[in-house]
């Protein structure tokens, strides 16, 4: 009642002169309701802090933050100048909230808590953004520690938002440097495998392709002319036949004598 009073008694310019979007006022909360409170901000028109403008951390009830006949610090957020309405905030000018968050912004956070399955970075918004092993690095990486620690600032990248679960995904592997790439072979570097060799299994030795299409060609190998080398009588082996010849002719002769 008292409030529609306000309503009809001060005229919307008292309003608009006296007040400009994002300035700063004192005030003195007069009644705390489910969806936020009322602040008296000595204009004769109280102005409303939303459930959602009390802080940037998630609040289940307004009375969890403030209640009645607290002096608080709020900025003007909106005036409407038609229906003479004035919205507060809690939160200063200029802070990053999570409505403000947006895919694919980067932003420096510090890592608060680490889990087994990554880690947890303070972004600024009042809720921790989780920051995944798998989003740590190009590459495998085993565990979170073995990337940050507890304390560290770190850049991260805004992967996903979940406003109804009030949930931020990150990564860092995108902001990461490329992986340096070695030389690429050019075709004259590549090494040439050199043809593999015939083995001629009755020499102990090997031959070449060339070699062998000619032995082919003579239509004897190499054993064949060593055999028949092995055939022909060596040098002392004729003089024993020959000394043989003799000594049989001489018996023969003193035989018949």
């Amino acid at each position: 009642m008292g409030q529609e009073e306000t309503t009809i008694n001060i005229p919307p310019r008292k309003v608009v002169k006296t007040l400009s979007v994002g300035q700063e006022v004192q005030g003195k909360v007069k009644r705390v309701t489910e969806f936020g409170a009322f602040v008296d901000i000595g204009v004769g028109r109280d102005g409303l802090v939303h459930i959602s403008e009390m802080s940037t951390r998630r609040i289940a009830k307004a009375s969890d933050v403030i209640k009645q006949g607290d002096t608080v610090t709020v900025w003007i957020k909106e005036l409407d100048r038609d229906k003479n309405r004035i919205s507060l905030s809690m939160i200063a000018p200029g802070t990053l909230t999570m409505r403000d968050l947006e895919e694919g912004m980067i932003l420096r956070g510090k890592v608060t808590r680490l889990e087994r399955y990554g880690a947890f970075v303070d972004i600024g918004v009042g809720r921790d953004g989780m920051l995944h092993v798998k989003e740590m690095g190009r590459g495998y990486v085993e565990k979170p520690e073995d990337v940050v620690k507890v304390g560290d600032e770190i850049q991260v990248e805004i992967v996903g938002i979940d406003h109804r679960r009030n949930r931020i995904d990150l990564s860092m592997k995108n902001l990461l440097p490329e992986p340096e790439q070695g030389p690429v072979a050019q075709p004259e570097q590549v090494a040439r495998v050199p043809e593999e060799p015939l083995y001629d299994s009755s020499e102990d030795s090997f031959i070449s392709p060339f070699e062998l299409a000619f032995r082919e060609a003579s239509g004897k190998s190499r054993a064949d002319k060593k055999r028949e080398r092995r055939k022909k009588p060596r040098p002392w082996e004729f003089e024993e036949d020959e000394e043989d010849l003799i000594a049989r002719t001489l018996a023969h002769h003193r035989k018949n004598v």
